[in-house]
């Protein structure tokens, strides 16, 4: 991953000659656009020095030639990391892709017709290319061509070379599921030709929003003497009839979303973050010419996330217990086998047992790392995330219409000096420190008083300290006590100021290194939504920089909570997992295309976070036969599927299971069980 150099803007502010408030840009007279990403997807440097706007797409090039960094295999998540979806191209051959650039169409979308891949012996069924563009495009055209050079091993010119049947579907939805043995369609049908002669085809049809294409090679009377009936009586083909060089798509207009993300940023040392910034610019596309339309239906939207290191990755190998432990990024790429593997060339991939030497999962690095942002879509908004030597912009540019597009001239984000290396803080009731499931849940709509410990740390900053704190529950507060010190000492604050979402207090000192008590605050308020977080700050009153967010982490063992949550209750008893549903009481996974999955449907509630989901199946011996892992999950309505494959990917035998769906969570949170028949 390529890191950013530092480039800080220094803004000298008039109205104060202590003002430390620096700007970190991109665009203008900052950073460059194109030298500074590590993701553009339909991103138009080129257009307007200096600012980026999505590709306007015209009949003169294919969409295909707009795009560098195809990803091809069907789900590349346990590959890529960081890998979203509507994010990275991708492109994979039959149902679930290969590397190999002999057989996973990469040299069909390469914008070099003299590159192609030669049909192999193999089902022709599996002569079967997916292409996934990440996001919705105004398709007008797709078609294929031959390569411009080369002969068959008969002799006949490979730019005559014609595909004799074949079938090209589209979507703008996600494709729909592999069938075993099988691709389906999408649901828009494009081209379904049985007897074709012309080896450049072209395929015309009505501008419209679509993401997904799949082209499939039919049989047809030309193909019956180069087939041969394996021992499986499977039809395969030997040197199909028909080459293609390159697939080409055309497009009239901007694509539904342009993406462009930064590289992460090393900024050299460790800084407070305060609002950002941007200038935009909306046009709309009539005849041919931009004119700046300032109601046109597009607009921005912008995401952040802020780091202590240079990777917000955690990588993991399997031990001899199949459980994972930590390494090096470098030993994961480098030393350990990818989990997937094929027995053989014409096999699909199938996943390695978790044993050592295997790579096991990549997660999510949040001890040092923020989660990506909410979306903004106005400029000169904090962003009230944690200070931190790195920082990392995921751009948006959408559109409604196939004319209308924003343009991105700059970029830029406030950053100032620490006031601490960093200030801890955890709150729970004042009547239940320690509450038993570590996380304070309190009735809605009732007043309670909370108690708040602070603590800043010093050690690794020359910082100046605060004297400031503003807390900020999103009700009507009031001040109860304030204590400094390891002995609790009330103390009376040299000023209060009730603000309509809580509380700033002016501390009775200057919290430094060299005075640095433990902080407890008691105040009331009330809870009204179901997950709340007090985001607190510190400030300095003597000094024009920015507030330092207060970290949500272990204070003491005074709390037990280490967390600046708040859960709501209704004062009856809530599961955490309700409204739990199966696709069907029944199912029947035997590979016959009709209730082969089975659709588990679920919500999840006052979660503080995304956690582990699992589904487990048990025998009526309460032995455990399979389990499903959902990946984390937020609060909110979910879904996961299940095949019918136990751990080591065989059919269940038919019978009577109980199925129960849980959390793996540092909470309690019971289970919900649901009976389940397996019928063949």
């Amino acid at each position: 991953m390529r890191r950013a150099s530092i480039v800080l803007f220094t803004l000298i502010l008039a109205q104060s000659a202590t003002a430390q408030i620096s700007h970190w840009q991109l665009g203008g007279s900052g950073l460059s656009w194109s030298e500074n990403d590590t993701t553009r997807l339909f991103i138009d440097f080129a257009t307007t020095p200096g600012a980026i706007q999505p590709t306007y797409f015209t009949l003169d090039e294919t969409v295909f030639s707009h795009i560098d960094n195809w990803a091809f295999w069907r789900d590349p998540s346990d590959r890529i990391f960081d890998y979203l979806d509507g994010e990275t191209p991708r492109m994979w051959k039959w149902n679930n892709g290969i590397p190999d650039p002999s057989e996973n169409g990469s040299w069909l979308i390469d914008d070099d017709p003299t590159t192609y891949n030669p049909p192999k012996a193999d089902l022709v069924e599996k002569e079967t290319f997916t292409m996934d563009l990440a996001v919705s495009v105004p398709a007008v055209a797709f078609g294929f061509i031959p390569p411009s050079e080369g002969f068959r091993s008969d002799g006949t010119p490979l730019e005559t070379d014609f595909i004799p049947a074949f079938q090209v579907t589209a979507s703008v939805a996600p494709e729909p599921p592999v069938l075993e043995g099988n691709v389906n369609p999408l649901s828009t049908v494009i081209a379904d030709v049985d007897n074709n002669f012309t080896p450049q085809v072209r395929i015309d049809f009505d501008r419209q929003y679509l993401r997904f294409f799949r082209y499939q090679r039919r049989l047809s009377l030309l193909d019956e003497d180069r087939l041969v009936l394996t021992e499986a009586n499977a039809l395969v083909a030997f040197a199909l009839i028909g080459s293609i060089s390159e697939f080409q798509l055309f497009a009239q207009g901007v694509p539904q979303r342009a993406i462009y993300k930064t590289q992460i940023t090393d900024l050299g040392e460790p800084v407070n973050f305060g609002r950002l910034f941007w200038q935009a610019t909306k046009f709309r596309m009539i005849d041919g010419t931009p004119v700046e339309t300032p109601d046109a239906a597009a607009q921005i939207k912008v995401e952040i996330r802020t780091g202590l290191d240079d990777d917000p990755a955690v990588y993991h190998e399997y031990m001899d217990t199949g459980l994972e432990r930590v390494v090096s990024r470098d030993h994961y790429e480098n030393a350990l086998r990818t989990r997937f593997v094929r027995i053989h060339a014409m096999a699909d991939l199938i996943e390695r047992q978790p044993k050592p030497g295997v790579r096991a999962s990549i997660g999510y690095d949040s001890d040092n790392w923020t989660f990506w942002s909410a979306p903004f879509v106005e400029s000169g908004q904090p962003i009230n995330l944690r200070n931190g030597t790195h920082l990392q912009f995921r751009v948006t540019m959408e559109s409604d219409s196939f004319d209308d597009f924003v343009r991105l001239d700059s970029l830029w984000l406030e950053t100032a000096p620490l006031l601490a290396a960093n200030v801890r803080g955890e709150v729970a009731p004042l009547d239940d420190p320690q509450p038993a499931s570590g996380i304070t849940q309190v009735p809605l709509g009732k007043a309670i008083e909370f108690v708040y410990d602070l603590q800043a740390d010093f050690e690794a900053v020359n910082a100046p300290g605060f004297d400031l704190l503003r807390i900020r529950t999103g009700h009507q507060t009031e001040l109860k006590s304030l204590q400094l010190g390891e002995g609790r000492t009330e103390t009376a604050p040299a000023e209060v100021t009730q603000e309509p979402e809580g509380l700033l207090i002016h501390l009775p000192e200057r919290i430094t290194r060299a005075n640095n008590p433990p902080i407890r605050i008691v105040f009331g308020t009330e809870i009204f939504e179901f997950a709340t977080t007090f985001q607190s700050e510190v400030l300095d009153s003597e000094r024009d920089v920015l507030p330092q967010p207060v970290v949500g982490a272990d204070v003491g063992e005074a709390l037990s909570t280490n967390s600046l949550r708040v859960l709501g209750t209704t004062g009856q008893t809530t599961a955490f997992i309700q409204n739990l549903t199966f696709s069907s009481a029944v199912f029947t996974p035997n590979g016959d295309g009709i209730n082969d999955e089975l659709h588990v449907v679920y919500s999840l509630f006052r979660l503080p976070e995304a956690v582990p989901v699992v589904l487990e199946v048990y025998s009526l011996d309460g032995r455990r036969v399979a389990l499903v892992e959902a990946g984390l999950q937020n609060a909110g309505p979910q879904s996961l599927r299940w095949d019918g494959r136990d751990e080591t990917g065989q059919w269940l035998p038919p019978g009577l299971y109980l199925m129960a769906l849980n959390l793996r969570s540092e909470f309690a949170a019971d289970p919900q069980y649901r009976p389940l028949g397996i019928a063949y």
